[in-house]
């Protein structure tokens, strides 16, 4: 399971309809972690096991390809963030490619035709985060005992919502950061990573890794709905609700 260090979240009374006490428990660890924390893992939350899995390897079979394949898909013009394949620059601190889209009607997305199901299974799974992300979005509602509907309201325009699949480069004797330390200025992020992992985010201080675990989503609390006291911060190491996808080099 999840490292004991990192709230757990079981999401499976949300979809029986008649688990009350469940949903109940899973409210409030979520409000406490939103407190305390800022961040959570979610298990039983809907989305298909096997579409995570092969989201991820597809992901890493896309960023295999020669360089000269991906930059069929660069990014096009117009999009407010640019959409399709990307490489951090030789001289960026942050040591990363990665392919973002948006939703999947979106005119903007540049998405692979190589491998060839990698489309589908983007957007499929984009489709479950965002239903993911309505649950979270009512949930931290009532946790933060704003009116009925306020976040939904407040974030009404889906079409920026965006989900990346991030593929970091191997460390070397002098550098082993794949994305520097950073908060997320959106509302929610979720994130899966594969087995070789990465993921660490701060509290008091002291950084926690975030070890992978099957058919987990982790879920952080973005600046938009920041809930924390001062002594408690969410960074990741690595407008609207962002879905990525970690994928780390052997």
């Amino acid at each position: 399971m999840a490292n004991l260090d990192i709230p757990t979240v079981d999401f499976s009374p949300f979809f029986t309809g008649s688990d009350e006490d469940g949903k109940k428990n899973a409210v409030g660890i979520i409000k406490e972690a939103c407190s305390n924390y800022g961040f959570f893992q979610i298990f039983n939350h809907g989305i298909p096991r096997d579409l995570i899995n092969r989201a991820l390897k597809f992901s890493g079979t896309f960023f295999a390809l020669p360089d000269e394949e991906k930059l069929k898909y660069i990014p096009g013009l117009g999009a407010p963030i640019p959409a399709g394949y990307n490489k951090q620059p030789e001289h960026s601190a942050d040591k990363n490619e990665y392919l973002l889209m948006f939703p999947p009607q979106s005119t903007f997305n540049v998405l692979p035709s190589n491998p060839p199901e990698f489309r589908e299974v983007l957007e499929e799974l984009f489709t479950y985060f965002a239903r993911t992300g309505e649950l979270i979005e009512r949930i931290l509602n009532d946790c933060l005992g704003l009116p009925p509907n306020f976040l939904k309201e407040f974030n009404n325009d889906r079409s920026w919502d965006f989900m990346v699949a991030l593929r970091y480069f191997p460390a070397t004797g002098t550098e082993n950061n794949g994305l520097s330390e950073h908060e997320d200025g959106n509302c929610v992020t979720f994130v899966i990573q594969d087995e070789v992992g990465g993921l660490e985010v701060r509290k008091d201080g002291e950084w926690i890794p975030v070890i992978p675990a099957e058919g987990s989503v982790f879920v952080n609390i973005g600046d938009v709905i920041q809930v924390h006291n001062l002594k408690t911060g969410f960074i990741f190491r690595q407008m609207r609700y962002m879905y990525t996808i970690f994928i780390n080099a052997f």
